[in-house]
């Protein structure tokens, strides 16, 4: 049965880049806030017990309700000959999840949630329902913050993806199937998973680096909370790879550090501020380890320089192995897009590659897809 990737919470309804702009050769590329990084706190999971984090949690995560309208083409058949009779509207309703990130009522949720609804309700834990507002969308991360008027609600605090482990127990809180708050457990399977799944008409480059986990999740789990032992969000459940359209096995969740990073910019901005390095780049082969006598199959390879970007103001040539940035290593283009999808137009960033056998290490400004450091805004 072939495999295919689904995003999750629609299914339950009854480019070519310019400026500085960095990609692989199919995609674009852009990452970070928030520089500060917390002690982790001891673990509250055990191989057996979830209660405690499940209940630290649960009551943050929220069940989406939206409304649309389509418009479907009438068309009638009269002695063979298709007669035109206009249109006909039809309003749809469509179910996901999201968290709660502020007492004030601000909530995290996939973009593929809300868009295009013209309607929007969140049902609390407490089965408290009430209007939200969209406050701003993302669809090359599918993120978006919608806005309930609240106050005094429970929060799941945003923790650190990037030091989340392979093998750690996690725990996925969500409404699949309109099954309100819905808690299964599993363990990171993989991080830094590309599958090329976002898809949104005029968006030059998507930022895809998943958190793969084996947690289950269904249709109506998008934009739920996928929590660690620590009670703290680090991801956002996005995702699942099916032949069925049912979970079989593996699910996906956007990293909380670009999570993090781009609903602060929505809040603030209205429209996510993103850096690029310049570069068009491929993973290292062992063609290209060979060709360039690399001793490992590490970093990723810049086949283009973009002219008057970031990397080519930095000394950066065509033919460099990029192997870290800002003190990260990067080995594949999705690590590579999450690490850069951190910093905003004007951020100083650290970067190290490889020439020639040596290790060089630079310092380069981060510039916005228009080749300056200028905010944005809607």
């Amino acid at each position: 049965m072939k495999r295919f990737f689904l995003i999750l919470s629609l299914s339950l309804m009854m480019v070519v880049p310019s400026g500085c702009k960095a990609q692989n050769e199919e995609n674009n590329e852009s990452k970070v806030v928030e520089s500060v990084v917390r002690q982790p706190l001891p673990s509250l999971l055990t191989q057996t017990d979830f209660t405690e984090v499940a209940a630290r949690t649960i009551d943050a995560v929220v069940h989406i309700k939206t409304e649309m309208t389509k418009l479907t083409p009438l068309y009638q058949s009269f002695f063979g000959m298709i007669i035109d009779r206009g249109v006909q509207r039809q309003t749809y309703n469509a179910y996901g999840s999201g968290v709660i990130i502020s007492q004030d009522g601000f909530i995290v949720t996939n973009n593929h949630v809300v868009q295009d609804a013209e309607k929007v309700w969140v049902t609390l834990n407490d089965k408290r329902e009430m209007p939200a507002r969209v406050v701003g969308t993302d669809p090359a991360t599918d993120l978006a913050v919608i806005k309930v008027e609240a106050t005094g609600l429970e929060t799941i605090p945003f923790g650190n993806s990037d030091s989340a482990r392979i093998g750690e127990p996690v725990l996925a809180i969500g409404n699949p199937f309109n099954l309100t708050s819905t808690v299964t457990a599993g363990i990171i399977s993989a991080k830094a998973r590309y599958m090329d799944i976002i898809k949104n008409p005029g968006v030059e480059s998507t930022i895809e680096s998943f958190i793969q986990t084996d947690a289950a999740v269904n249709s109506g789990n998008s934009g739920g909370a996928l929590v660690n032992g620590r009670a703290e969000l680090i991801g956002i459940n996005t995702a699942i790879a099916s032949g069925n359209g049912y979970y079989t096995g593996y699910s996906f969740a956007i990293p909380s550090n670009i999570a993090r990073k781009v609903t602060g910019d929505l809040r603030q901005y209205g429209v996510v501020q993103r850096g690029y390095l310049g570069v068009n780049v491929v993973e290292v082969t062992s063609e290209i380890a060979a060709r360039l006598k690399l001793a490992e199959l590490k970093g990723i390879y810049v086949a283009r320089v973009i002219p008057h970007c970031a990397a080519e103001k930095a000394g950066m040539k065509e033919g460099d192995v990029l192997m870290s940035v800002n003190g990260v290593e990067v080995n594949s283009y999705a690590s590579m897009m999450e690490e850069v999808a951190l910093f905003n137009p004007g951020d100083e960033v650290d970067v190290t590659f490889q020439r020639d056998g040596k290790m060089h290490s630079v310092k380069l400004t981060l510039l916005n897809s228009k080749g300056n450091t200028q905010i944005v805004r809607n």
